[in-house]
């Protein structure tokens, strides 16, 4: 093939059957594909996993006929990108786009497949952001009352997508077809303008989860009955997002082919963005299988081990419990009270409190809340707590030195000595200060940071509703810590996929949850979760697998159900998980970790695959 300048240009197009993507009749090359949205090269939402964990499917299949196209944002892009001299087809329309004034940038994404990526700074394209408005509004009857930086920022960003692939189609148009696939609102706000203007090229727009849907469903408890009474002009204006609900709306519209990620959302879109649908794009991650079964289990031990240092540094002041007999559950997410189903899981572990005492169980649950929310710094007796441990720590390794130094002294010359005479009266009063300075009367605080706006907390206080204060008779114990779990992180010093893996149960009884990846994440790593009827992850399993119980996936019916029996179902799934001896939980977690190759990326990249086909058949027909 030969470039722009007459060259002859070398082209990789990836493995020899890369491809089952076949090309309409009367073009030459194999297709491109551009991957298009505002989280590439930024972790904004739950997009960039999706994006990011799938692109070692991607670049196998398309090899060097993929690209990725995101937003260039001073201090955050560089950090995952590498810039190089712009080569190839996609290089050239980037450069093209630099002699036009353009920042422009080319280069690698640093992630597993390194696929090539053409970052565009919106910053360059601002002295356009009246004509983008007007042409919005004159086009497409989007109006802009108001547009803070962010939205200003994604429609400069979809002004220069949209010049992108006008330079690309004019280079390539004539020897292959283009796909572009278009994540989200924020990623599709070029597409209105490239149907208008009749690019020959083929749009794929994903929605992950509908802007109307998820404000509806934060404040009506009976959103899914309600969905297909919902005015959406009125409810848009209603939460101010109307210019977003339009530029959703436009892009879903303009597209040859709609998808989102679950069937859960696929009925949603169908109400609220008025079109269906043609292809269900389920989530998946890139599953990096353990040859043997023993080592997964070695990281649970190993890191339940690390979580068992913060619950002695946590509760042990107080009162002690047996750590023998205690498990961990945890959920994680947003901070959104009701769609995340904080609201439910906190009401499940009080009647599972209630049920555990009326039992006599021996066990004890520490329940860990893991969101984030602002903070002005860690609880000060949190943080003092840790402190006093670490001294003991080092004050053991000191005595257990000398112990086994004056120890094997006294039997090398034939003395049997006395046990009070091996420690030194100056580590043995060390020794009591620091036990005197570790013991408080308090209870175990229930968060461990100082909240900005504490009594406003919506976790907080339903946790102070259902008296769950970490008494010291409740077998149910309460760690809320609204941060994120990172090596860094003074208290838990691990990456949150090792404390997933020390847990024993994930628990995400979402209420609004377009797909929902804490349960698949968990189980990647090999960990039980419990998740809903009403995620789209949770309506996956019931499809796909109807024995997703056995393999350690429970499932809350929420759709046809009342918060009241909900909230039983979850706690009965709770309590019976207790019932549960070591031997059984080992069992289980063998049974999750041999089922998460369903979800694997080469799997489920074959959906992918079905909505770009569509796609080139569509204006194969044109």
């Amino acid at each position: 093939m030969k470039d722009s300048d007459g060259e002859i240009e070398l082209l990789d197009d990836g493995p020899e059957n890369s491809g089952q993507l076949k090309e309409p009749a009367g073009r030459g090359g194999e297709p491109l594909l551009c991957e298009v949205s505002w989280e590439i090269c930024q972790q904004v939402g739950g997009i960039y996993t999706v994006i990011r964990s799938k692109v070692p499917s991607m670049t196998e299949t398309w090899g060097r006929r993929y690209c990725v196209v995101g937003p260039y944002i001073d201090g955050v892009s560089p950090v995952e990108f590498e810039e190089v001299t712009p080569t190839g087809v996609f290089g050239h329309a980037a450069k093209a786009m630099q002699d036009f004034g353009f920042d422009v940038h080319y280069g690698y994404w640093l992630v597993t497949g390194r696929p090539r990526a053409i970052l565009l700074n919106p910053h360059s394209a601002m002295k356009h952001l009246g004509e983008i408005k007007y042409l919005l509004w004159e086009h497409h009857g989007i109006g802009f009352e108001w547009a803070d930086d962010l939205m200003n920022q994604v429609l400069a960003f979809g002004y220069l997508v949209e010049h992108f692939f006008r330079v690309l189609t004019a280079q390539q148009a004539e020897q292959r077809s283009i796909v572009a696939h278009f994540h989200e609102w924020m990623g599709g706000t070029a597409i209105p303008e490239i149907r208008r203007a009749k690019l020959p090229m083929a749009t794929v727009f994903t929605t992950h989860a509908t802007t109307l849907g998820r404000c509806l469903a934060m404040n009506d408890a009976w959103f899914y009955d309600h969905l297909p009474f919902i005015d959406w002009q009125a409810d848009a204006k209603r939460f101010n997002i109307d210019s977003q609900v339009r530029l959703e709306r436009a892009a879903a519209h303009g597209a040859h082919v709609l998808t989102t990620v679950s069937d859960v959302t696929a009925w949603e879109c169908e109400h609220l963005l008025g079109r269906k649908p043609e292809v269900v794009l389920p989530n998946g991650l890139n599953i990096k299988r353990f040859v043997a079964l023993h080592e997964f289990q070695n990281f649970h031990r190993l890191y339940k081990e690390k979580i068992q240092e913060f619950i002695m540094g946590h509760f042990f002041p107080s009162y002690t419990f047996d750590l023998d007999q205690t498990v961990y559950f945890f959920t994680s997410g947003r901070y959104e009270y009701r769609n995340k189903g904080f609201d439910l899981t906190i009401e499940a572990m009080a009647r599972l409190n209630h049920r555990m005492k009326q039992a006599r169980m021996r066990r004890t649950v520490v329940f860990f809340i893991i969101s984030r929310q602002p903070f002005r710094s860690i609880n000060p007796e949190v943080l003092r707590s840790r402190a006093v441990m670490e001294e003991m720590r080092k004050n053991c390794e000191a005595v257990k030195n000398q112990v086994g130094d004056k120890l094997f002294m006294s039997l090398a010359t034939g003395t049997w000595p006395r046990l009070d005479d091996l420690v030194d009266e100056y580590w043995r009063l060390r020794l009591r200060r620091t036990l005197h300075a570790w013991k408080t009367q308090r209870l175990p605080p229930i968060v461990t940071h100082d909240l900005w706006e504490d009594g406003k907390d919506e976790v907080l206080n339903k946790l102070r509703s259902c008296n769950l204060i970490n008494l010291r008779d409740d077998p149910v114990k309460i760690v809320y810590h609204p941060d994120f779990v990172t090596a860094s992180n003074a208290l838990f010093g691990m990456d949150y996929d090792h404390f997933v893996r020390g847990s024993h149960l994930g628990i995400f009884p979402s209420f609004y949850e377009p797909w929902g990846y804490a349960p698949l994440e968990c189980m990647a790593l090999g960990i039980p979760s419990v998740t809903s009827d009403l995620s789209g992850f949770g309506a996956y399993v019931m499809k796909h697998m109807p024995d997703h119980k056995e393999r350690g996936i429970m499932v809350v019916n929420r759709r046809y159900a009342s918060f009241d029996d909900a909230a039983n179902q979850l706690a009965d799934i709770a309590f019976n998980f207790l019932q549960l001896d070591r031997r059984d939980r080992i069992a289980l977690r063998n049974r999750v970790e041999g089922s998460c190759e369903h979800f694997d990326w080469h799997n489920l990249g074959k959906y992918y695959t079905e909505a770009h086909e569509l796609a080139l058949r569509m204006i194969g027909k044109k």
